[in-house]
């Protein structure tokens, strides 16, 4: 259903509480509301229930911790994440300096140098900072 602990927990109040869905995890029987309707049946499937969410919303923020350490010692080792960039093209610097002065728009300015006005804007910006 998810990996977030309270999106999970509302999901599964809206569609047994409110639209009455009966759910049937068949893996899984202590979370089946078709059988357990009575107090403790219920009682039960919302404990396993908050147990799996936890577990998943833990898991969820261990992945994205071991991710985020793989990526820094990437980057510590020299290696570049991410598709390589294009070259610009050959009218970049033309057409670029043309829209900083103001005489020409980013569409006119991105359309003459064959990119999408948020790829211009954003080599615009890194051509800046050279």
């Amino acid at each position: 259903m998810g990996r977030d602990y309270n999106e999970i927990q509302e999901q599964w109040r809206i569609l047994t509480k409110e639209k009455g869905i009966d759910i049937c995890v068949i893996d899984m029987p202590l979370l089946d509301t078709l059988r357990g309707k009575d107090l403790l049946g219920t009682f039960v499937s919302d404990i396993v229930l908050q147990i799996l969410s936890f577990v998943a919303e833990n898991e969820r923020t261990n992945i994205r911790q071991r991710q985020a350490e793989g990526i820094a010692a990437a980057k510590a080792k020299g290696i570049r994440c991410g598709r390589t960039p294009a070259p610009l093209p050959d009218n970049f610097d033309y057409w670029y300096k043309r829209w900083k002065s103001g005489e020409s728009s980013c569409a006119n300015a991105a359309r003459n140098c064959g990119m999408a006005v948020s790829s211009f804007r954003y080599r615009a910006e890194r051509y800046e900072n050279v």
